[in-house]
Order: structure tokens, then C-alpha cells, then sequence
């Protein structure tokens, strides 16, 4: 299945980006397909890119032979595991190369939680966005089939993009479990909130490295509850699939659908702190309506 999700044409030339989606049955249609696209970009003298988990790097490479030392890897399990890092991963690649760049990307690899599926559907639709003007990006989007993603959702164009990044950015997220360690928090109680994420982090095996990670990125979500939420937040804290998951909301609302996706300018006066906590944490979700923001970070415990 393919879905080339390009933006409408004047006159024969595109006037954005190229989204295209393939859904490949085998790592044999992925070899094929894949090679052909990088082999088409290469006779063009493109700048090629591929991230992929390690797997179908390996497969890729053995089918590019001579030609596999002209493209430039990259682990899609580091550059992509918060599918939120994606669009400035990609971002940095077309600032680097200014002409045409030829990408392939597997963001729906096999074995995700089902949080970070949900993250890579936003992360698709955003893409459409970010990238609609950049008329010299190609991506290639490969699917797995069993994992049961529909690219033709995913991959909607601009306009079509922009409503479904709407819909699920104003949707909460699951609820919170009953199970859940519950805080209520001002500008008074940060200092104690660290040091009871601390003693919930540390009875769970979490590494003092990745605790000082989470520690700092919960901060920064914290005070930007105290600063734009209505000055008071909720803190929520539990176990799921293998991760310490820390939920923050609050009564303030984002406008910007790419918040924390493009980093923000020195002096702006907001958004950074979205920025650091995706970089920080193994997976960030952040859903913002009329009356609410939510901020889940989620950090391995192993």
C-alpha cells in the first residue's frame, strides 16, 4: 500500500513536501522498496537518510551493497523513541543539507508501547505541518503490517493532517488509574515534589542518571503549570509496561500544535520547558483543550 500524502500542485510542481507511506507483508518488500527509493534519490544526487530500527538498517545496508557507504544511518530506536524528537531530528538534517534530501523512516517499529503508537500517529500528522514548505524533503514512511497501523490516516496532507493533529492534541489522554500516588502542587510544594518523585523513582530501580533526567524535565513541566496553568497543578504518578509515568495537569491551554517539536527562541517566553522534557524523557505526551493541559512522561526502569 502506498499513500503519498504531497501537497497540491501548481502547474505540475509540488508545492511541499512528500509524505509517502508503505506498508510492507515481508523484510523482503521492505528491501525492495525501500532500495529502489534510495537508489532513485542517489542517481539524483540527493542527500540520503535513513532511520530505521537496528534490524532494518542491517537489511538495508546488505541491499545497497557499494552504494550503502553514500547514505547516512541512523538508529531509529535513539533518534525516534520519543516520536517528538523527530520533527527537529529531521528538521536538522534539511538545515545541514540545503539541497533535495531523500529520507526513509520506520517511527511505527514493531514492539512499542501502545502510548508511544499514539505518539507516533501525532507525530505523523505534525509532520505534514512542520515540513508542508519544505518542497525539497521526500520521507518514506515504512509499516510493518502486523502492526496495524492504517498510513492512509497518518498520512492525510496538510489540511487533512491539520484536523486529525487538532483532534487528538484537544483529546485528554486515558484517564489516570486508581492505583495512581496523587499530588496536588503550587509554587510552595516543587521542592517537596522532587524529592517525593525521588523516593517513588528510586523504590522502583530507577538509575540515579535517568532520575536526575526525569527530575529536572518534571520540574520544568511542574512550573510551567504554576506560571500558565492557573498557578496549581496535579501530579500523578504510576507503574504501566515497564515505566515510571509521572502526569501533570493543569487548567491552562497550548495554542501551538508543534509546541516542543521546534525550539523555541532564548527570549521566548514559553515552550522550552516542553522542549527539554522531550529530550530528556524516553517518551512525552502532551494533550492541551479549552480548560486543560496534560503532560505524561514516561521513563524506563530498566
Amino acid at each position: 500500500m502506498l499513500k503519498d500524502s504531497a501537497t497540491d500542485s501548481l502547474h505540475g510542481a509540488p508545492t511541499g513536501f512528500t509524505h509517502d507511506a508503505v506498508v510492507h507483508a515481508t523484510d523482503a518488500d521492505f528491501v525492495a522498496r525501500a532500495a529502489a527509493f534510495v537508489s532513485e534519490g542517489l542517481a539524483a544526487g540527493e542527500t540520503i537518510v535513513a532511520a530505521l530500527p537496528p534490524e532494518r538498517v542491517a537489511v538495508l545496508r546488505d541491499a545497497l551493497g557499494p552504494d550503502r557507504h553514500k547514505v547516512r544511518f541512523s538508529d531509529m530506536t535513539v533518534a525516534g523513541g520519543n516520536p517528538a524528537r523527530l520533527i527537529p531530528f529531521w528538521r536538522s538534517i534539511i538545515e545541514q543539507h540545503p539541497g533535495p534530501v531523500r529520507a526513509v523512516s520506520e517511527a511505527a517499529y514493531p514492539g512499542r508501547s501502545a502510548a508511544a503508537y499514539d505518539e507516533v500517529l501525532l507525530h505523523e500528522a505534525l509532520s505534514d505541518i512542520a515540513f508542508a514548505d519544505d518542497r525539497s524533503f521526500r520521507l518514506y514512511c515504512a509499516y510493518e503490517a502486523s502492526v496495524g497501523i492504517d498510513p492512509t490516516v497518518t498520512h492525510a496532507g496538510p489540511s487533512g493532517a491539520g484536523a486529525l493533529a487538532e483532534k487528538a492534541f484537544r483529546t485528554a489522554l486515558d484517564g489516570v488509574p486508581d492505583r495512581a500516588e496523587r499530588w496536588e502542587f503550587g509554587p510552595d510544594e516543587l521542592g517537596e515534589v522532587r524529592q517525593w518523585l525521588g523516593g517513588q523513582a528510586a523504590s522502583h530501580g530507577v538509575s540515579r542518571d535517568r532520575l536526575e533526567d526525569l527530575s529536572l524535565a518534571l520540574h520544568e513541566i511542574c512550573t510551567n503549570s504554576i506560571r500558565f496553568g492557573g498557578g496549581r497543578g496535579l501530579l500523578a504518578v504510576w507503574i504501566a509496561d515497564g515505566a515510571l509515568i509521572c502526569d501533570v495537569t493543569d487548567r491552562g491551554r497550548i495554542d501551538d500544535l508543534l509546541v516542543g517539536r521546534v525550539l523555541p527562541p532564548l527570549d521566548g517566553l514559553g515552550g522550552r520547558g516542553v522542549w527539554l522534557a522531550n529530550q530528556l524523557c524516553d517518551l512525552a505526551q502532551l494533550r492541551s483543550g479549552d480548560d486543560f493541559t496534560q503532560v505524561r512522561l514516561h521513563t524506563r526502569l530498566r
